[in-house]
């Protein structure tokens, strides 16, 4: 039998890698089609007149960011800052919720369980050594 404290390690790699498999491709999304997202900005956010410079800078740092929280490092800041992208991006959505069977609403719903993930990963982040390039200091 493994130990609950492997099995929880095992999780937290788990949901780790399944919340970096959501925020990357988000991340490289602005670096490879800086106009998409312009369109989210815009529709989601009300920000709008950014260049294709701002969306490469925000997409590099937050490349690097996703990069990092993948590794384990600085995980309380890291964590913590995934936690608070995808808070506002879930809580930005609002409208979509109020919907859900409009469209591709219903999709929106994902960033739920997402966003639970994201909070496990921060109140358990000194559990989570597993592969991991952190000291295990936050």
């Amino acid at each position: 039998m493994i130990p609950a404290s492997r099995r929880l390690e095992i999780s937290l790699l788990a949901l780790r890698l399944g919340v970096a498999a959501v925020m990357l491709p988000w991340a490289l999304d602005k670096l490879v089609r800086p106009e998409h997202s312009a369109k989210v900005f815009e529709g989601f956010y009300h920000l709008s007149g950014f260049g294709e410079t701002a969306f490469l800078v925000l997409g590099l740092a937050q490349t690097v960011l996703v990069l990092m929280f993948l590794a384990g490092l600085a995980r309380t800041w890291t964590y913590g800052a995934v936690l608070l992208l995808h808070a506002i991006s879930t809580l930005s959505s609002w409208r979509q919720y109020l919907a859900p069977y409009e469209g591709v609403n219903l999709l929106f719903f994902a960033a739920w369980p997402m966003l639970a993930a994201c909070l496990a990963l921060f109140l358990l982040r000194d559990h989570d050594r597993l592969l991991t390039l952190g000291s295990g200091k936050r």
